[in-house]
Parts: C-alpha cells; structure tokens; sequence
C-alpha cells in the first residue's frame, strides 16, 4: 500500500474534511439531556448525505450506523441507541466521512449538561493531548515520538493511556498503515514522510486503561467503569509541518 497522498489526494480529504468538521459540530450542538444517541446518528447521516458525502463507518466491518457514540466508561465504537442521555453523562461522538473516494476520520467528547470537575478535567486533559500529538507530527519524527508525547503528558495528569487501541493511516480505505499509537518510545515505530496522512486519536480514561468489550459486543469500554474520553483529527504530514484536515 503506498502510503503517501500526492497534493491533490490531500486536496480532496481536505474537502471531505471540512464536511465532517462542519457535521460533527452540528451533531455535537444537539447533545443535550435527554435526546437519544441513535437520534444523533439519524441526524449525522442526513447531514453527511445532505452534504453531498457519505458516512464512511456504515457497513465498515458490520457496523450499521454512521456515528459511533460512546458514554462514560465506553471508549470508542459504541453503537447509538435509544437510551436518553443524561445530565451528568459526557458522550464521544466519531464520525467518518466519504468524499470522492477517500475517508476522514474525526471525533470529540462531549459534556451532557452538567458535569463532574473530574469529567471536565478528563475532556480537557484528552483534547490537550491531541493537540500535543499533532504538533509533534512533522516529517523525520515518528509514531513512537508522538506516542510517547501524548503519554507522558497524559500519565503526567494522572490519568491512564489505553494500550490496545491506536491511531492510524487513513486514506481510500477507513484504516490504513501505519499505526499511531498514543504510548511509545521516541524514535520507535514507522517515520512520518511528507505526504502521509494519519489520524491521531488519544483515548484517555480517569482510572485503569484496561479495557473491555462494551455490553453492545461491538465497542469498548474500561474495564473498572471508570470514564474514558476520545479526541481524534485527521491530519496531513507537509513540508512544512502538519495540516489539520478536520479542523471546524
């Protein structure tokens, strides 16, 4: 698989990007006490669709909806359900996008009214990471160098890195190599070229980052029920840097 996008490859993710940065901020303003995650998922696939896009997670290995949404001490890949969030709750909200062929991938967690000083440190601390991640990504550096910024950084706030999850390559398909995992050591792992196009995802949890399936049989979810939070964007390595595909 050729890992590296030429300039108008990355033209169109960039394009596909915008969508989903522009959805998944209308589908996270409607997260309030007591709508449905499967009402957001409804409301994520007429927006997609409505965008002139497609959801890139429907049918991707069996999942059936377009928006994993996870709650509390669900990590990632939650199925939506009929089941009223409530106040106190946070939620992630992952979403993919398929435009002119090629994916991107974007996700945020979200409060639910309400929330605990811990949850609100969790959701900041988890977005900070991200953002170190990616400042860290440029040519010559690699997965092991982000991966180990993000973990110390997050081991730092006493919180716990999950370890059997990763980030990874994205393009025609929805995961591609290489992986990116948020733990490491620096200089271990694949060296980021420019033209590749990876999503750093940290997934964070208040207590153990050992994990579980979920009671779905589809996601997961820690293993002590401690709460877990998800950040991710899609982000193009440059010449100069890295450019954030999936940026509101």
């Amino acid at each position: 698989m050729n890992l590296i996008k030429s300039p108008e490859e990355i033209q169109i993710m960039a394009e596909g990007g915008k969508i989903l940065a522009k959805v998944l901020k209308e589908i996270a303003a409607m997260v309030k006490p007591g709508i449905t995650t499967l009402e957001l998922d409804r409301a994520a696939e007429a927006l997609i669709l409505k965008y002139g896009s497609r959801p890139a997670f429907k049918g991707y290995e069996k999942f059936p909806y377009s928006l994993c949404a996870s709650v509390n001490e669900n990590i990632v890949h939650g199925y939506p359900s009929n089941q009223p969030l409530k106040e106190g709750d946070i939620v992630g909200l992952d979403l993919g996008v398929l435009y002119k062929g090629y994916n991107t991938d974007s996700a945020i967690t979200v409060a639910v009214g309400q929330i605990s000083f811990e949850a609100k440190r969790l959701l900041k601390v988890t977005e900070k990471a991200l953002r170190l991640g990616i400042k860290k990504a440029r040519a010559g550096v690699t997965t092991g160098d982000i991966g180990n910024t993000i973990q110390r950084f997050i081991e730092d706030q006493g919180f716990g890195v999950v370890r059997d999850l990763y980030g990874h390559g994205i393009g025609k398909k929805v995961h591609e190599d290489p992986l990116v995992p948020n733990f490491g050591k620096r200089q271990e792992g694949t060296e980021l070229k420019e033209g590749m196009v990876i999503c750093i995802e940290p997934m964070v949890t208040a207590g153990s980052y050992e994990m579980k399936r979920s009671d779905d049989g589809y996601g997961y979810a820690t293993r002590d029920g401690s709460l877990a939070a998800h950040f991710e964007h899609t982000i193009a390595i440059t010449k100069d840097g890295c450019r954030i595909l999936t940026a509101p």
